[in-house]
């Protein structure tokens, strides 16, 4: 498999013309095969799987060498194992998802026989993250695949190892002119972006994916957005505090933080907040018993990321914000490892509350009424992911339909994400468009309606002349 090798000693304009080249070769293998049959997707899943068997190793270790180090569970969990059960879930769900959906054509148009066939896009874009470089290229891309597709993935500058890694396991797998794997900088993701695809799906920041839409707004390219945003957790009065602060924990320490769903911020009762604090000490010491020298302790991915929530704190601290780290030392700079910062109380003008947090430091907000936080979340742009921690199904009935966001979790964190049989996806601010399961099929499928009649064609009664008796009794039953 050809891939595209963006070095910083190949010309820009050389960059994008090998882009094209490698894009109209796709392009063109679609047209000549633009529907490949059940047995041909299946193949190319059971691929894909074996690939991934062999290859997890050295991609686990290629990650830990990208972050400077990453857990290997983290990758395991997060990484390897959603790709395993995603493959295995479509493999047993693609032939009925191919099947065409039989429609009525109401009396009017009787007989006639409608389907809705799903036919391949064609040549799908999908532009990967580095904080789970696999499992947001791979899933998406198995994906696409199983609808028939044809792929471009663009692997992030930030994780070139784990980059190669995954072009190393594809090679394996497909011909340059099925998936082509792109590596480079902005300039070349820039490019990638105002290809003409027939699909492009992105995963990153809200700023970002307004580029990405205006950029293929250009050929009216349909896209997904899977974007950011400052996901709430809202502590109920009535939770146990150590379990809301163990089922919050699993999902701010997973990848350190670094998650599109994970607890950016959290609502606690007033009378709550020491205990509440206190079990959040407990059970991170707990998870992390060794501090942030612990193995199962993810670094921060680049320096870069690191500076950012440094700067976070640097401005809580001039604002005289309380910060409670949970671990001594909280920071190690040279290996850009972090404890759990909890920040108290930061007011809504600060740089924590205005920016998606992506790392291991937690606002706490205290509140007197529960529902005045609803009413305060209807007013913030609505987030990738809502969590509840109460047993209260009032509240939480309550909650699911006068909030808008991309799931809600009622007392657990990120584990929606993990169920295959859903779509996952943002609204607003978080995103645009759904995959995963059934939706992820049809995202990347075009739904082509099948018109059939045979001889018999009462459609010739309503055509011209008109005024005819017939016509005006049609018109009479039928407009009521």
């Amino acid at each position: 498999m050809t891939v595209v090798s963006m070095t910083t000693g190949i010309p820009a304009e050389q960059q994008i013309s090998e882009l094209e080249s490698q894009f109209a070769k796709l392009v063109a293998k679609t047209t000549q095969d633009p529907d490949p049959a059940y047995a041909e997707r299946i193949r190319d899943l059971k691929h894909i799987q074996k690939a991934l068997k062999k290859h997890a190793d050295t991609i686990v270790d290629a990650l830990s060498q990208d972050y400077g180090h990453r857990s290997r569970n983290d990758s395991l969990m997060a990484d390897i194992l959603p790709c395993f059960q995603m493959l295995h879930y479509t493999k047993r769900k693609l032939k009925r998802w191919m099947k065409p959906s039989r429609r009525s054509a109401g009396l009017l148009l009787t007989p006639a026989k409608v389907e809705v066939h799903y036919q391949p896009l064609g040549v799908v874009g999908i532009i990967v993250p580095w904080n789970f470089p696999i499992t947001l290229s791979l899933i998406p891309l198995m994906t696409a695949i199983a609808a028939g597709n044809r792929v471009m993935l663009k692997m992030s500058e930030f994780t070139p190892l784990t980059a190669q890694a995954v072009k190393a396991m594809l090679s394996e797998v497909f011909d340059d002119d099925k998936v082509c794997v792109v590596e480079g900088d902005v300039s070349v993701a820039e490019a990638f972006t105002r290809l003409p695809f027939d699909h492009l799906m992105f995963t990153g920041s809200t700023e970002v994916g307004k580029k990405v839409m205006k950029a293929a707004s250009e050929n009216l390219t349909p896209v997904t957005l899977e974007l950011g945003g400052k996901s709430p957790v809202i502590v109920g009065p009535d939770i146990d505090p150590i379990l809301a602060a163990e089922r919050m924990l699993f999902g701010k320490n997973l990848n350190a933080g670094q998650i599109c769903v994970a607890p950016d911020h959290v609502f606690v009762h007033e009378d709550n907040l020491e205990e509440f604090v206190e079990a959040l000490r407990v059970k991170w010491n707990e998870a992390y018993p060794k501090g942030i020298q612990s193995d199962d302790r993810t670094a921060i991915v680049t320096e870069r990321q690191f500076s950012r929530l440094t700067s976070l704190m640097e401005d809580t601290d001039k604002r005289g914000i309380t910060t409670i780290p949970l671990a001594d030392p909280a920071i190690l700079p040279e290996t850009r490892k972090m404890a759990l910062h909890l920040v108290i109380n930061p007011p809504k003008d600060s740089a924590i509350m205005q920016q998606e947090i992506f790392g291991p430091l937690l606002p706490i907000i205290t509140y007197q009424d529960v529902h005045d936080v609803l009413n305060a979340l209807r007013h913030q742009p609505r987030p990738l992911a809502l969590y509840l921690m109460t047993l209260d199904q009032n509240f939480i009935q309550h909650t699911i339909r006068h909030t808008h966001s991309g799931s809600i979790a009622v007392n657990d964190t990120i584990m929606q994400v993990a169920v295959d049989d859903t779509p996952f996806g943002g609204i607003g601010a978080s995103g645009m468009g759904h995959y995963h399961g059934i939706e992820g099929f049809r995202t990347f499928s075009h739904a082509k309606t099948v018109f059939q009649r045979g001889k018999l064609n009462p459609g010739k009664l309503m055509a011209p002349p008109y005024g005819k008796w017939w016509q005006k009794v049609m018109f009479k039953f039928f407009l009521r």
